[in-house]
């Protein structure tokens, strides 16, 4: 039986030289020098997270609680290496036998210890995201199940599924019935794909990222042995970002912790933006409930916002009624009110942020440290436009970027090759969305297509059969005469079996789309494209297909702008050579333009925050519910609390082309800025 050590507090055995209360505020050391027992750090924004857990790993060493009866885990490497070098740097040496990782990292370390005690070698091989799909292939290949269906979830989809049931301990019926609801019909041949591809990854000695978790948490409840081991080992356990642990990593945890208790969460309820991605915000809020007796500490001394921006956070953030509260309070001195800046559209907000951007950049304020921060990617297309225009350096840092996402490249590709039958590159990219048209295939057609638009009716045998015809007249694009649908329908003898009818619907799409009623209106196009049956595709093909599908609707909308088909390729070609030209490695100064959910954990000097239209932030969907719309709240919280010395509010009144007829049509602002006193804001009417 392993030796059990006991807190013993103020009675030191091991001196550190570390002055606790004068390198730590009065709620970090309250929280740092706790007694032994279930603990909640409620950790606002810009409070010191961090340097608290740090400390609190100092101290237990420092009471004589050997290393490796410590166990913190994190959620990213990222935190996870900088909490070590902080623990390191504080210790003054490295402290190897700490148990210190992320979630997954910890599942494999233990899984390679036990695997063979389900069923695995030690030496299993874990798969990534690719890896996982490729098994997924394999399994719906020898599944033999009516594989015609063009509306069953591809092996990404199927992925997603899977991970989340295994997250949120849901079967995947369960799942379907609620989050992928247009799925019922396959309910049993999703559940039996699970089944062969859990058999797979046995019979190949391999776990995937949610296995090093899951099959972590089967180990210990099946085997009392393993159990009773890492309970009595993990005296101390500490666990980063607790707002964002999903079912199955709160079960981890309650379980680890069975035997001592002694388990300290810290996180910020306020700030718990991820159950799109299975993060139970219950594991937080009822700590209490589940650890009667459990000690909460608040730390809420801000060190990184003026006391003007944390008065619009604290009041943003109160009419949540699922929370617990705090007010975070200044250690900083007085500086400007946020203003709050009504603009008559995207565009003149686009030009207001760009405008002052450079005054800022003249008043000494490094572009580096000024953001703009959305709650979609699609809210940032005007502005990028802007930028661009006046030259103003920018980087994206919203994970992949917005005109390189694979259906805004497919939408557009109807756009780009209707404008100029001659690109390839979207031909191709086109015919292999089609089920059983691969790369051999799309060359083969390409090449019919080609042969067929060079037969008679083209230019120029248009021109040797009415001499009055001018060259300039036979050059214009393909109108109502449908030249492109009659050189694809010709090319039907070239397209296998198994896509005649979706050949045929293809066919169908690209005639309405070279009519002169849709022909001249990127709007109009984008939104036949849609409805021509891409949606579907969408909903087979993405887990988050909703998103998707939301980003080319406000494409559409944010199309109507422009005067031809031409003008709005041009500049979304402009665009995306400037992203690609965004070197990770180039130091130069640059704003950033980043999703919400991307920034979370960044600060900057100078936030705008923007398109704060009801419908927009907070988004449709999630006014649905009492939780959706709190969540949202919670996001517009982090954007808040995201900036340092300068904040902005910004919302357009006006949106152009907004909604299917494409005029202009009023917006009103947030619901979210109703609730923070107009005395808390300096107003800004740009109108």
């Amino acid at each position: 039986m392993s030796h059990e050590y006991v807190l013993k507090p103020f009675a030191p055995e091991i001196r550190l030289n570390i002055d606790y209360p004068r390198e730590l505020n009065e709620q970090q050391l309250a929280a740092v020098t706790a007694l032994p027992g279930p603990a909640l750090v409620i950790a606002g924004a810009g409070s010191g997270k961090t340097r608290t857990l740090t400390y609190r790993v100092a101290y237990l060493i420092e009471q004589g609680i050997p290393a490796d009866r410590i166990l913190l885990l994190t959620f990213t490497n990222k935190a996870a290496g900088e909490m070590m070098r902080r623990v390191t740097d504080l210790l003054g040496h490295e402290l190897r036998a700490l148990w210190g990782g992320t979630f997954h990292s910890i599942g494999a370390r233990i899984l390679r210890l036990h695997a063979d005690t389900l069923g695995y070698q030690k030496d299993f091989t874990i798969l990534d995201r690719d890896d996982a799909k490729d098994l997924i292939k394999t399994g719906m290949a020898d599944a033999k199940f009516d594989k015609k269906d063009k509306h069953f979830p591809k092996p990404d989809v199927l992925n997603e599924i899977f991970s989340l049931a295994a997250n949120t301990h849901q079967t995947v019926e369960e799942l379907v019935d609620g989050r992928f609801s247009y799925f019922a019909q396959f309910a049993a041949e999703i559940a039996d794909q699970q089944k062969r591809y859990h058999a797979r990854k046995r019979a190949t000695n391999g776990m995937d990222f949610d296995d090093l978790l899951a099959l972590w948490l089967k180990l210990m409840q099946e085997h009392a042995d393993i159990r009773e081991h890492y309970q009595r080992r993990f005296q101390f356990i500490l666990v980063d970002e607790y707002q964002d642990t999903n079912k199955l990593q709160g079960d981890l945890i309650d379980m680890l912790a069975a035997r001592h208790k002694n388990v300290m969460v810290v996180g910020d309820d306020a700030q718990s933006i991820y159950a799109w991605r299975g993060a139970n915000f219950a594991n937080i809020l009822d700590f209490p409930k589940r650890y009667p007796g459990a000690k909460v500490f608040k730390i809420e001394t801000n060190y990184r916002s003026t006391p003007e921006i944390l008065n619009v956070a604290n009041a943003a953030i109160a009419a949540n009624v699922n929370q617990f509260a705090k007010e975070l309070t200044p250690a900083r001195k007085s500086s400007v009110k946020p203003a709050l800046v009504q603009c008559h559209d995207a565009g003149q907000q686009a030009a207001f942020i760009a405008q002052r951007a450079l005054e800022l950049r003249e008043e000494g304020v490094s572009l580096n440290n000024i953001a703009v921060l959305y709650r979609s990617h699609f809210h940032a297309l005007e502005l990028q436009l802007e930028l661009t225009r006046q030259q103003i350096p920018f980087s994206i840092t919203s994970g992949l970027r917005f005109f390189e996402q694979a259906h805004i490249k497919d939408a557009t590709a109807y756009l780009k090759f209707v404008a100029n039958p001659k690109d390839e590159v979207s031909f191709k990219r086109l015919v292999q969305l089609i089920p059983g048209i691969g790369g051999k295939g799309a060359e083969k057609l390409f090449y019919s297509f080609t042969t067929n638009r060079a037969m008679p009716d083209t230019s120029d045998r248009m021109l040797d059969k009415n001499p009055a015809m001018t060259a300039t007249t036979a050059e214009q694009p393909a109108t109502s005469n449908q030249q492109l649908a009659t050189a694809l329908q010709a090319c039907t003898r070239a397209v296998p079996k198994k896509a005649a009818v979706p050949w045929a619907q293809f066919v169908a799409t690209i005639s309405q789309l070279e009519a002169d009623s849709t022909r001249r209106n990127a709007a109009k196009m984008l939104r036949l494209v849609m409805d021509a049956g891409y949606d579907d595709y969408l909903k087979e093909t993405y887990d988050n297909y909703e998103r998707r599908l939301d980003e080319i609707q406000q494409l559409a909308e944010f199309a109507y702008q422009f005067g031809s088909v031409e003008e709005f390729l041009t500049q979304l070609a402009l665009l995306t050579n400037v992203e690609a030209e965004d070197d990770p490695a180039d130091d130069s100064e640059k704003i950033k333009l980043s999703t919400i959910h991307q920034a979370k954990g960044l600060e900057f000097e100078v936030v705008f925050v923007i398109m704060l239209c009801d419908g927009l932030f907070p988004s449709g969907r999630s006014t649905e519910s009492n939780d959706g719309e709190e969540e949202e709240r919670r996001l517009f919280y982090v954007s808040i609390t995201r900036a340092k010395n300068e904040l902005y509010l910004c919302y357009p009144l006006m949106r152009g082309g907004f909604g299917a007829s494409g005029v202009d049509s009023y917006q009103s602002p947030s619901r979210f800025l109703a609730e923070i006193p107009k005395t808390l804001l300096n107003e800004w009417n740009l109108r």
